[in-house]
């Protein structure tokens, strides 16, 4: 059996408004949690209590993923501004040389 190549270059990833998103993953899910901390007896009396405990663990793990993703931005600005600032290095031609 041959060895499965691919075809074609992979698509370019899709770059979006990646902190909005999380950061309004992470409030419906605190905000799910809120909403079922009144009923946790009933969900408790069905042994579905995990349920509670699953968003306000989807809350606790999106404020790690805002934590990653606000890092992640600065570092593709960071590395935009350090590229354009190399690209302007370059147009302005070499320096003088001293002699």
């Amino acid at each position: 059996m041959a060895k499965w190549t691919a075809q074609h270059e992979a698509p370019e990833p899709l770059e979006g408004p990646i902190v909005a998103t999380v950061t309004g993953g992470t409030i419906l899910w605190f905000a799910l949690f809120l909403f079922q901390l009144p009923f946790c007896g009933w969900f408790a009396d069905r042994g579905m209590l995990w349920w509670v405990w699953t968003c306000a663990l989807g809350g606790v793990l999106g404020l790690v993923g805002l934590w990653y993703v606000r890092g992640r931005d600065a570092a593709l600005k960071r590395h935009a501004d350090a590229l354009a600032a190399g690209n302007e290095g370059e147009q302005a031609g070499p320096a003088p040389r001293a002699g």
